[in-house]
């Protein structure tokens, strides 16, 4: 019984312009930082540096942004939905190694939206130091500067518990603004120089990193022009598919036109070294640089407030896959997929913090920067060669030339910008440290259910029936049910078990099993109904997608409701009722809390691991507040864990000998 159907988004001018302010805000702004990043790293600024940055920029946003996201990784769509653990959801039975690039993946993309907020809006604000209002107070890494910084990103992450709902609106055509200022600019300092446009020649790319003396490691400043094409995956279930397509036409002939501007600037400034100077804002007549900046500015918010959304969304799969522990999920607004995660707020809001204070300007960030997302991208083309060959079974002579292809511009790029992030290396012990706590977490969870033992429900369902029947003993609840991780309808784990009819027996009017199952979709919200018992031993298994939130509570009251209106379920009582509209009944969940026995013993690393594991756990959000249960309608029972017997302990009795 379906609750809820996906769709797909239709190809609209509205659909686009949304599209717009939601996909390419971040790969939007790299103008802002790229060829700042690339000509100030050679000294003089000379034609085959200009040529070949320009080049390399050209092929690199054809080959990786244009083949290989918005043709092939698009098509990549799970129900609609994309992102690193959406098509590692669609792989993920193909290979049992395929959660470690998932993990690396997610975790590079966190780093992503830590870094993105604090270089989009700290290059921005550097550029009033070209304003002759602001020059000697605005300065690239003077305190003055990191402090407006810092206080604009502590105001957008504040008002993320408010959702996007009232500003929202404002991203399409704040961004539509912003390229079409792109090109402008572009247009104009190209008509002065139309040399340029050379640069379409790929024999520049190749002269730059052949010949020119240490072009290759350019590769590093360079690859920062396709920041945000993980992105635009990652809400592709925002926009759709044809949507992102079609805006992407007119995105990369904006993005190509400002690089080529910049680039005819920098032809008309050979021999001079680029300094401070920063050649996105120099393309803008004096009389707009103030405007300018100030569009800047709200496109890199727009950028900012694209990748943390999207690090909700990435979090919020990673628990429900299993890779991250339950924290705290918050809806505020009611628009599909809009989430708010506290704790994944402030600690992006701590991260940006940090690298503002620890690199203070743009520059500093860039090769950090860089090296995340190329790594991001290599996790990328390692799950879709799985998604190509054995999803669409595309034959190995098709598919491995197209990878061979990515994989080498991006280990290029890779050991482009790994010789510079070891000169940052907080940045990447942090990445590490989210990298082990998705492990450990996948880990552990695996290691506890492989020792979880299941009984046969059928051996005992006639026990349940004569407790249910026997009032002698006080009724516990009416509704009872319990949350059982039994794949197989036939089973239930044994705690249950003794749970019901070892311990405190319960005695219920109807017993309820309620399992969980998360599918490889995104927003399936389904469930079946398997009775052992009529109205007495039921059992509900919920088949939701994996970015649904598991309210228990919400779903098993609708499921009452149905099988009331449905005449399938005898219940009569006068001082309860489950009709829709009258609902009031007495449900009581019982859920377990898994507790390490202290009778265990094991490895040295399974022991590291599970000790992590339970530490985490004290700090996540319970399995009750997780499944969207209230504590007046729950009961946790705590459960002690045996996962490695002691060995037989050798003890041995000594008889007490008297005197004769």
């Amino acid at each position: 019984m379906p609750l809820h159907r996906t769709h797909q988004q239709p190809l609209t001018w509205a659909g686009m312009l949304m599209t717009l302010g939601i996909v390419f805000g971040d790969i939007g702004t790299s103008p802002l930082y790229v060829f700042k990043a690339i000509v100030g790293a050679t000294g003089p600024i000379t034609e085959t540096v200009v040529l070949g940055g320009l080049s390399c920029i050209f092929w690199t946003l054809t080959i990786l942004t244009s083949f290989k996201y918005i043709y092939l990784t698009l098509q990549a769509d799970n129900r609609g939905e994309g992102g690193v653990f959406s098509l590692y959801a669609l792989v993920r039975r193909f290979g049992k190694w395929l959660w470690l690039p998932a993990i690396i993946g997610a975790a590079t993309l966190l780093a992503d939206g830590i870094l993105t907020p604090s270089i989009s809006v700290s290059s921005a604000i550097e550029g009033l130091s070209g304003v002759p209002a602001f020059s000697g107070i605005i300065e690239a890494g003077n305190t003055l500067t990191v402090m407006v910084v810092a206080i604009i990103l502590s105001l957008l992450f504040f008002f993320q518990r408010f959702g996007t709902k009232v500003v929202g609106f404002s991203f399409g055509p704040i961004m539509l603004i912003w390229f079409t200022m792109l090109t402008v600019l572009g247009v104009a300092q190209i008509t002065h120089n139309p040399h340029v446009l050379a640069s379409l020649n790929p024999k520049y790319a190749v002269q730059l990193l052949t010949q020119y003396p240490g072009g290759f490691w350019l590769l590093g400043a360079v690859f920062l022009c396709t920041t945000g094409a993980e992105g635009l995956y990652n809400d592709l279930g925002h926009c759709g598919r044809r949507n992102i397509r079609a805006t992407w036409t007119f995105v990369k002939i904006a993005l190509v036109c400002n690089y080529m501007g910049q680039g005819a600037w920098l032809l008309k400034h050979q021999g001079s070294d680029l300094g401070e100077l920063n050649p996105f804002f120099e393309v803008m007549p004096p009389w707009f640089r103030l405007v300018g900046v100030a569009i800047s500015t709200l496109a890199a918010i727009v950028a900012c407030q694209a990748v943390i959304s999207g690090s909700f969304t990435l979090i919020n799969e990673a628990i429900t896959l299993n890779f991250w522990p339950r924290v705290r999920v918050k809806f505020p607004t009611l628009v599909r997929g809009q989430i708010y995660i506290p704790s994944v707020n402030w600690l992006l809001w701590a991260g940006c913090m940090g690298v503002m204070f620890y690199f203070r300007n743009s520059a500093n960030m860039e090769a950090a920067y860089g090296f995340f997302i190329v790594v991001a991208m290599l996790m990328t083309t390692l799950l879709l060669f799985g998604y190509m060959h054995f999803v669409r079974r595309w034959k190995l002579w098709l598919v491995l030339p197209l990878i061979a292809l990515f994989f080498t511009v991006e280990l290029a790029n890779f050991v482009a910008n790994a010789v510079k992030i070891l000169h940052f290396p907080l940045l990447l012990v942090g990445v590490v440290l989210v990298l082990g706590v998705m492990f450990i977490w996948f880990r552990a969870r695996k290691i506890i259910n492989s020792f979880i033992e299941f009984v046969p429900l059928m051996d005992h369902v006639e026990a349940l029936r004569e407790l249910s029947n026997d009032k002698d003993i006080p009724k516990y609840a009416t509704h009872l049910a319990y949350l059982t991780k039994a794949d197989d309808a036939s089973q239930v784990e044994r705690w249950i078990v003794n749970s019901l009819l070892a311990r405190k027996v319960k005695r219920a009017e109807i017993y309820w099993f309620i399992h969980v199952n998360y599918t490889d979709e995104p927003y399936t919200m389904e469930y079946r109904i398997s009775e052992l018992i009529d109205d007495k031993v039921i059992r509900v298994d919920f088949n939701l997608g994996f970015r649904v939130q598991p309210r228990i509570n919400l779903f098993f009251r609708r499921v009452l409701e149905e099988l009331d209106a449905d005449h399938e379920l005898e219940f009569r009582n006068k001082y309860e009722s489950i009709k829709k509209g009258d609902f009031h009944t007495d449900i009581l969940y019982v859920i377990t809390e898994r507790v390490l026995s202290v009778e265990n013993e094991f490895s040295l690393r399974d022991g590291f691991v599970l000790d992590a594991y339970f530490a985490l756990k004290s700090l996540s959000q319970s399995d009750r507040d997780a499944m969207g249960l209230d504590p007046n309608v729950s009961v946790v029972e705590k459960v002690p864990l045996v996962i490695a017997a002691p060995r037989e302990v050798p003890l041995v009795r000594v008889h007490h000998r008297t005197r004769g």
